[in-house]
């Protein structure tokens, strides 16, 4: 066993079962990766247990928040529910090259080659918060590195433009075949709906890849350090 603070990972939640059942398996390679570790799931909505239900057993925690980029939930749903129990709350998965190293590997799973596909649609959720926006676009520019200058043109589910359609018109207009990257931790309406709107290939939520539990392992360290040194 560990002193350390348990590690709180925190989905969205989704009325979709795909969902639970595949942070549970994301979670499993992050108790691999940290043999010892308290790792526990938890919801913002739909899904139990609820972030809050967590914290009221247990304020030792930090809350990494599976979630791609800053947005309301991150920025005012778990700092509210962490407040006066002593929880901390880590950035979310952001724009990092395990983030990418996943997205690729999921690419290359549906079907992405070398010289295989010409444009890529980054697909998230969405967000008003520019703050989202920006990283995505961080990821999206990050991601059309690791492929070697292909166009990756970040596009949203839902409450930001442009929208996925809108994106892979813009770029069959420049004459080139269009992937789309899924950039969601697990199943759901959002992944499912961008999914279908892919006119050659689209790439699976991230889930269980073992680069992103090694992502969720540095979020949830790097919020102990920054924690440590303000003490």
């Amino acid at each position: 066993m560990t002193d350390a603070p348990a590690l709180v990972a925190v989905g969205h939640g989704s009325r979709d079962p795909r969902a639970r059942a595949t942070l549970a398996r994301l979670l499993d390679r992050v108790r691999e990766l940290r043999p010892g570790l308290d790792v526990r799931l938890a919801h913002i909505e739909i899904d139990s247990p609820r972030v809050e239900d967590v914290l009221a057993a247990d304020g030792d925690v930090v809350l990494v928040p599976l979630l791609l980029a800053p947005g309301h939930h991150v920025t005012h749903d778990l700092p509210a529910a962490a407040a006066g129990v002593g929880a901390r709350v880590a950035e979310p998965l952001g724009a990092h090259p395990l983030l990418v190293e996943a997205l690729v590997d999921r690419l290359v799973q549906a079907g992405w080659s070398e010289g295989g596909g010409d444009g890529v649609v980054l697909a998230s959720a969405g967000s008003r918060d520019p703050r989202s926006r920006a990283v995505i676009r961080e990821i999206a520019a990050l991601l059309g590195e690791r492929l070697g200058g292909v166009p990756v043109v970040p596009a949203y589910a839902s409450a930001a433009a442009p929208t996925v359609p809108d994106a892979v018109r813009a770029l069959e207009a420049r004459g080139r075949r269009v992937a789309v990257a899924s950039c969601f931790t697990a199943p759901g309406l959002f992944a499912a709906r961008v999914a279908a709107d892919a006119p050659w290939i689209a790439s699976d939520p991230l889930g269980a890849h073992p680069a992103l539990a090694r992502l969720v392992l540095h979020r949830y360290d790097t919020a102990r350090v920054r924690e440590l040194a303000t003490v």
